[in-house]
């Protein structure tokens, strides 16, 4: 009877795509103007990457989920901002490929399916303090659904998840509309897809989402250091930005 093989380090089942764009000023955000300037905006948008990437590193280390990470990159990965990126936090670089937003995401999904990975996870940039077991969930849904969303109070969706290629879940969908997530649910019904749903969250797209974002960053910042959820580099970003806003709006 042959000896059993020698164990090899299974390859990740998921990949977790964070979807960013390079913070240029006047390409990001830009619904935060004119309350914040381009460069402000652009500032605060390079911030809530670092988050994100920060973010899934330790949710992926803390409940050491089976995940590759890559970084899909808009207008290209070759901006020397994702570079940093790629060399400081350990991902994967891809280059978003589409006309719109679901085109692109149908792309990516496509793409890493064909690479060999059971799931994928896709999470945008504007939860800056999604909790780290929304990570977890969502990773942990896909083995028991085949569709994962997590819903933005706005209508749309800060998240998503799939075990195949579902293209028509991309097409002829509003975007930054209210109508997103309900169209999204509506198609993936349809489908016939078993679909799970993470708990509401706000994402940033608009003034009064800062303002709303500022309160919640001060609330954190009277919680236990080890307690808080909002890194000191984006803290600090909304304390000056809180300054500014009511020197500009008083």
């Amino acid at each position: 009877m042959s000896a059993p093989p020698p164990d090899r380090k299974q390859p990740a089942s998921t990949a977790l795509v964070i979807f960013a764009k390079a913070p240029i000023p006047g390409e990001v955000k830009t619904r935060l103007s004119p309350g914040l300037t381009e460069d402000e905006a652009a500032t605060l948008h390079g911030s809530f990457v670092l988050d994100t990437l920060e973010r899934t590193k330790a949710a992926a280390s803390k409940f050491k989920l089976p995940v590759d990470r890559f970084l899909a990159c808009a207008p290209s990965s070759s901006h020397v901002f994702f570079k940093i990126m790629e060399a400081r936090h350990g991902v994967t670089l891809l280059d978003q490929q589409g006309g719109d937003l679901g085109a692109r995401m149908a792309q990516a999904f496509a793409a890493l399916f064909a690479r060999g990975y059971r799931y994928i996870v896709v999470v945008g940039t504007d939860v800056p303090s999604l909790p780290l077991t929304h990570y977890r969930d969502a990773v942990q849904s896909l083995t028991r659904h085949d569709l994962i969303l997590g819903p933005a109070r706005d209508g749309g969706y800060y998240l998503i998840g799939m075990t195949a290629p579902h293209p028509n879940l991309f097409r002829d969908i509003p975007w930054s509309t209210n109508q997103v997530l309900a169209l999204t649910q509506e198609k993936a019904t349809a489908a016939g897809l078993k679909i799970a749903l993470l708990p509401v969250w706000s994402d940033v797209d608009t003034l009064d989402d800062l303002q709303a974002l500022i309160d919640e960053c001060a609330a954190d910042k009277k919680r236990p250091k080890q307690e808080r959820v909002f890194s000191m580099r984006t803290a600090g970003s909304l304390e000056l930005l809180a300054k500014r806003l009511r020197t500009r709006h008083p």
